[in-house]
């Protein structure tokens, strides 16, 4: 087994990305609900605990706060804004509401050596995010850092393992934050047992034949990385127990169902039944304009499809699903706010009668990936761009058609011919087009139009948690746009969008 840290969730939208960074640097950690610490603690892999930020206030009534065994365990303790406001508030020090709140790139100077702080600068930019300060330390605890507004940016016990800073290490703007919790793990909570993702393949095969049995499951595979390495991953566990479904929405991307026939059944051998679903997936959406809503009829959709269409193959007491980590946290936790419902988590009806196998629930996209190269799936699949589960219908603003979805299809696709002869296309996180239903006047062959605008978007990320804009040649989007306007019945404008995420998501709707 691997060394672990545990990361107690407090709400905070980054609190996946500070375990993100640690299973960058190969260490195994799980991100936990804090009520449940206690129960993690008998477990003798567990190295360290992060608390994670959050957006209350520790002096609230009915604040969140941590068991204090977590204080007896003798575990090394990294709090981090709330976490480190939390830790002190239960110490026996003070939070007050501060005079002026505190957000962005903040210049911080660190006052004493601290083991916490090794091979960091004197000088260094972090990133703040609080209203909230501590005004008077716990008793044993020290100040290591300070900046204009925060006195006690960054604090250690004298005698304990216990840290706390008041900005977000994990974020890219806090230019060493990498270093601190490269210090937490390795220099203060000894992690020596690394994470492989040999490992998770391993333990994941024996919790599914452990959980599945004798029973039969049914997978849902659409053709992307993340259902692509589920489906491969399922097939290593339990064979042919589990029969794989692909449903066409009517949504898809460019010939996508010949795609995944070729690679799935002809190349791999897998018992995949194709379910030609268009029509019931557009009628279910006509009229459905808001975001929220496309996502949760889609997701219900998907559902009925399955459980009527696995009745005709069998009884299955499992549905798989490609879920990743983004999906959960974006969906919304148990402390952190919903941003956006995904149709495998926010969508799925509560009367279904499968129950749900996620075993890449954990990991980000890029997690995901290793596994799946580690199952042997070639590059150019685990390597393909994200794709949503609701397809194109999330890319097209107003109401989902046939028609409209056409318009998102054939441009996305000239978009990925393009990026690709540039050859721009796997340096891009992801990229796409959306239809935005608005219309406006322009002139082709000496003729007026009243035309539809297609935006492009393409972004550069690391974990799909936050994104900068890809930085394109104007040559290509010239190009792109000059074949889309042509060759793209119904459409006389092209714009690139250029919105990083936050405060934009990825995806427009």
């Amino acid at each position: 087994m691997a060394d672990k840290i545990l990361v107690c969730d407090f709400g905070s939208q980054t609190n996946r990305l500070i375990a993100r960074r640690i299973i960058e640097m190969g260490v195994k950690c799980e991100l936990i609900d804090h009520e449940n610490i206690a129960s993690h603690l008998e477990d003798s892999d567990v190295k360290g605990i992060i608390f994670s930020g959050g957006p209350h206030s520790v002096y609230e009534k009915g604040a969140m706060m941590i068991d204090p065994v977590v204080y007896e365990s003798g575990l090394p303790i990294l709090g981090i804004c709330y976490g480190m406001q939390m830790m002190t508030f239960q110490q026996g020090g003070v939070v007050k509401a501060g005079h002026s709140k505190e957000y962005g790139k903040t210049a911080m100077t660190l006052i004493e050596s601290s083991r916490l702080t090794q091979g960091m600068s004197l000088g260094t930019q972090v990133w703040m995010s609080h209203g909230d300060h501590v005004s008077v330390l716990a008793p044993g605890f020290k100040a290591k850092a300070y900046s204009y507004n925060t006195p006690f940016a960054l604090i250690e016990h004298e005698t304990k393992p216990w840290y706390g800073v008041q900005f977000h290490p994990e974020v890219t703007h806090t230019l060493e934050g990498l270093v601190l919790l490269k210090n937490f793990v390795f220099e203060i909570a000894k992690v020596s047992q690394l994470w492989r993702a040999q490992d998770f393949i391993e333990e994941e095969v024996a919790r599914i034949r452990d959980e599945v049995k004798d029973k039969k499951v049914l997978c849902a595979l659409s053709g992307g990385v993340d259902s692509s390495v589920t489906a491969t991953l399922l097939h290593k566990a339990i064979g042919d127990q589990c029969t794989f479904m692909f449903i066409d929405h009517g949504c898809m991307r460019h010939e996508e169902g010949a795609w995944i026939k070729k690679t799935f059944i002809d190349e791999r051998g897998f018992n995949l039944v194709m379910i030609n679903a268009k029509k019931r997936f557009f009628d279910a959406l006509k009229g459905v304009i808001e975001p929220e809503q496309k996502r949760k009829v889609i997701g219900n959709m998907f559902i009925r499809v399955f459980e009527e269409e696995s009745a005709k193959l069998g009884d299955f007491a499992f549905l798989a699903q490609g879920t990743l980590y983004t999906d959960v946290i974006e969906s919304g936790t148990k402390t952190a706010q919903t941003i956006k419902s995904h149709h495998n988590v926010g969508g799925l009806p509560e009367d279904m009668k499968f129950k749900v196998i996620e075993p890449l629930k954990t990991l980000f996209k890029d997690e995901a990936r290793q596994v799946g190269l580690e199952l042997g799936l070639p590059y150019e699949l685990v390597y393909r761009q994200p794709f949503p589960g609701p397809g194109l219908s999330i890319r097209v603003m107003g109401e989902v058609n046939e028609e409209s979805v056409r318009i998102v299809r054939e441009s996305d696709r000239i978009f990925k011919e393009e990026l690709i002869a540039f050859d721009l296309y796997d340096k891009i996180w992801q990229s796409f087009s959306v239809n935005t239903n608005v219309r406006s006047v322009g002139v082709m062959g000496d003729q007026r139009t009243y035309g539809v605008m297609v935006s492009l978007r393409a972004i550069t990320s690391l974990d799909g948690m936050s994104a900068d804009v890809a930085h394109i040649p104007m040559d290509c989007l010239l190009q792109v746009s000059n074949r889309i306007v042509n060759e793209v019945a119904g459409v006389n404008r092209v714009t690139y969008d250029i919105t990083s995420k936050p405060p934009a998501t990825i995806e427009w709707e």
